[in-house]
């Protein structure tokens, strides 16, 4: 009897051994990895754009895992479809953190989608890295905002139609997407507009719904606008799938932009892949990046890209690859957020946040990009492009070095007394 029970304790004692090694097998295999989270609207009205960032991304982490991963490990994805459903991406965002483990995300297009994830960040203490032109206004210890502020492309693009290259613009139509991103942008142009002499009544304003998709109307109270007899120019921040109904209707009524320029903060190649460009030419986009600048590093970056598309089958990149800003963007934060995780050696949040203060990467723009060691934004040169009649763009005006954020835009009363750093929230 005593024997029996004896041959049975050791049969449990090898049962729990055996248990927990497994269990410690699983841990281990798991530590081998950083997961790495991967947000962006894979369906719905936002897909025309944020789609190509997620395979961008994944291209970035296939090139770093190639080079032997991050401090010996291999970068795991964890890519997930909030659907351009803005409650969703905090939902998502929760599960990538608290679930998944992911040490960063990357992702959000809109500033709506970011503003939903961002109590979720902090509350978790998580990291994103946000790849788009926003309206600024807001600094957060938990992200990284890798794409412009207002003074790193909206005001120098007004500055550049206000000038006499820019054609001596003296009426604005500001059109946008019903959402912060627009509406702020907006009341930050008005305001520095007004400081240069610009009366309320040369400026219009006018916004549409997400998935809008008839301009006639809009396109014809922007003619009627400009047959005042001063010059006249559209700012847009129409976001998504309407850009491309906009850019039609713009050709269908033959708004050249001779006539009337148009100049864009969320269309570049991607946007207007799908819309015939010929009457388009001489319109204006305003980016940090384009696919068109020649230069060692972007000729590599298009190179790979072209060669990650064919190899991943990418609809419409496998035969005709094309970048553009906000995959710049993505790409440049991936690698400077593996510089700051070797140099914290942890992916610890609060050890690669100090270790991203001052982090450079060699863009593909042809500047060094450099994470302001203060603000968490980037300093960034800015291009304004012409579109071409291939869909590209000529770049007809740039800065002459990087051009440091504000995300306290001056003209926004108040905007003085903010400090430039983030401060914790409580």
């Amino acid at each position: 009897m005593n024997s029996s029970r004896r041959h049975f304790g050791k049969s449990l004692s090898a049962v729990a051994l055996g248990v927990a090694a497994l269990s410690f097998g699983s841990q281990a295999l798991a530590a081998d990895t950083i997961k790495v989270g991967i947000l962006h609207s894979l369906s719905g009205t936002m897909a025309i754009s944020e789609t190509v960032l997620k395979d961008v991304a994944l291209m970035a982490i296939d090139e770093i895992n190639a080079k032997g991963g991050v401090m010996g490990k291999k970068l795991e994805p964890v890519v997930v479809d909030p659907a351009s459903n803005w409650p969703l991406f905090a939902e998502k965002a929760k599960q990538l953190i608290s679930q998944d483990k992911v040490a960063v995300t990357f992702g959000c297009w809109t500033s709506v989608s970011r503003k939903s994830v961002l109590p979720v960040f902090e509350e978790l203490n998580g990291l994103l890295f946000y790849p788009v032109q926003y309206e600024g206004e807001e600094l957060s210890k938990n992200v990284f905002y890798t794409g412009a502020a207002p003074n790193q492309q909206a005001i120098p693009a007004v500055e550049y139609l206000m000038s006499k290259d820019g054609g001596s613009a003296k009426r604005f139509v500001l059109l946008g997407t019903d959402y912060v991103y627009p509406r702020t942008t907006n009341k930050i142009l008005r305001a520095f507009l007004k400081s240069k002499g610009v009366a309320d009544a040369d400026i219009m304003e006018a916004y549409t719904p997400f998935g809008h998709s008839d301009y006639q109307t809009i396109i014809g109270n922007i003619k009627k606008f400009a047959a005042a007899g001063k010059k006249t120019a559209v700012i847009s921040t129409i976001n998504g799938d309407s850009n491309v109904p906009f850019y039609k209707e713009l050709g269908n009524q033959g708004l050249k932009a001779t006539d009337v320029p148009v100049v864009a903060f969320s269309v570049g190649e991607e946007e207007l892949r799908g819309v015939d460009t010929k009457p388009l030419v001489g319109h204006l986009a305003a980016w940090n990046y384009f696919m068109s600048v020649k230069n060692p590093a972007n000729d590599e970056f298009i190179k790979k890209w072209a060669a990650y598309a064919k190899a991943k089958n990418i609809a419409g990149h496998k035969d005709k690859p094309l970048t553009n800003d906000p995959m710049e963007a993505t790409y440049i934060g991936i690698h400077m957020w593996k510089q700051a995780v070797e140099k914290a050696k942890s992916t610890e949040t609060d050890k690669v946040i100090a270790a991203m203060a001052g982090q450079t990467f060699q863009a593909p723009s042809g500047f060094l990009a450099k994470m302001d060691e203060k603000n968490h934004h980037l300093h960034k040169p800015v291009f304004i492009g012409e579109v071409k009649a291939d869909g590209q763009f000529n770049v007809v005006w740039k800065t002459k070095g990087p051009v440091r954020a504000n995300p306290w835009s001056p003209y926004i009363p108040g905007n003085d007394k903010k400090k430039d750093v983030p401060e914790k929230s409580l």
